[in-house]
């Protein structure tokens, strides 16, 4: 069962925030994707030794983009068949921070980025939930890229991410972050937030509900 987190506090409401820079993990050394998601012709490296393709909402995602950036940090992207990274509306996030980061820390250091966010742009808001039996922490947040003109929105972005503790089969531990991300383009916007008001808590659940893969961490 999820309840909204209590630290630090959140409103209920899902908003919207001008293009911003995104960050799975809020830790200085460890800096991840732009709005703009990584994409590469090199050959992708599984790094985490993850049993695919992964079947999320009974759709099927394959590992379309990895990176080590850091020592202690792995993030995998995973896409549908035929999809590209910058035009995707569906994506799976898979990362790793290895080693003795705190969970909780890890959550708060995100929101922390969020709140000071929202001083710049009344409109970011976001919902934060804690699952107590499990020990895992959840943030749904939306961002959203300005056209050309600075008056209208190109693409509209909703993450879901669920942080928890893991232990491999080697006895390496860390932090793993799950997240799922949707996209809405152009005429596709207004839609997109129609069916959020309406289905609202859908992906969090689908989110929350999801058996997370067996990893193995690739030095």
């Amino acid at each position: 069962m999820l309840v909204e987190l209590s630290l630090p506090p959140v409103t209920n409401k899902i908003s919207i925030m001008t293009k911003i820079w995104t960050f799975a993990f809020s830790i200085p050394a460890v800096l991840l994707s732009v709005f703009c998601y990584g994409q590469s012709n090199k050959p992708v490296n599984d790094y985490l030794a993850v049993p695919g393709p992964i079947l999320f909402d009974k759709k099927s995602y394959n590992l379309s983009w990895s990176s080590h950036p850091a020592d202690n940090f792995y993030k995998q992207e995973y896409l549908e068949k035929g999809t590209q990274a910058n035009s995707y509306k569906t994506m799976i996030l898979m990362d790793v921070i290895t080693g003795q980061a705190d969970v909780k820390n890890v959550v708060a250091s995100k929101i922390a980025e969020l709140k000071k966010l929202k001083e710049g742009n009344p409109v970011v808001n976001y919902q934060s939930f804690e699952n107590p039996k499990q020990g895992e922490y959840m943030i749904d947040f939306l961002l959203s890229a300005n056209a050309a003109d600075g008056k209208t929105m190109s693409i509209v972005e909703r993450n879901v991410y669920r942080y928890k503790t893991f232990t491999d089969n080697s006895g390496q531990s860390g932090v793993l972050l799950f997240g799922v991300s949707t996209r809405a383009y152009g005429a596709e916007i207004d839609q997109f937030f129609s069916s959020l008001k309406s289905n609202k808590n859908d992906l969090v659940n689908k989110v929350s509900q999801f058996s997370l893969p067996k990893i193995i961490v690739r030095k």
